[in-house]
């Protein structure tokens, strides 16, 4: 399965929007090893933002992660944000499954 990863990314100081980026990449490596396909959307959109010139950086990170999010099997929520939030919803309107702990992620 590709599985996305949701969860808060925005915050105060850049710390801790890195311990927020590691705590995604931590449940990706365990999902990977789980022998699923991990995807984070905000990974994805972080390149894109720091070399565009957007007034609306959130609109951007939400649209590719949106984006990469609808192309997933199922989505992991770390913990809940607007951002996250809005993924969570996508995927329950498209009938997709949402975990919340690693381990109600069926083995490959």
């Amino acid at each position: 399965m590709k599985i996305a990863i949701a969860g808060p990314y925005s915050a105060p100081t850049g710390k801790e929007r890195q311990q927020n980026l590691d705590a995604m990449n931590e449940a990706a490596a365990a999902i990977y090893e789980m022998g699923h396909i991990p995807i984070i959307g905000v990974n994805a959109a972080l390149p894109v933002l720091e070399k565009s010139e957007v007034d609306d950086e959130y609109k951007l990170i939400m649209d590719i992660s949106m984006a990469m999010v609808e192309s997933c099997d199922a989505l992991l929520l770390l913990a809940p944000s607007p951002g996250a939030n809005r993924e969570h919803d996508l995927m329950v309107s498209l009938g997709k499954p949402v975990y919340r702990l690693l381990s109600e992620i069926p083995a490959s």
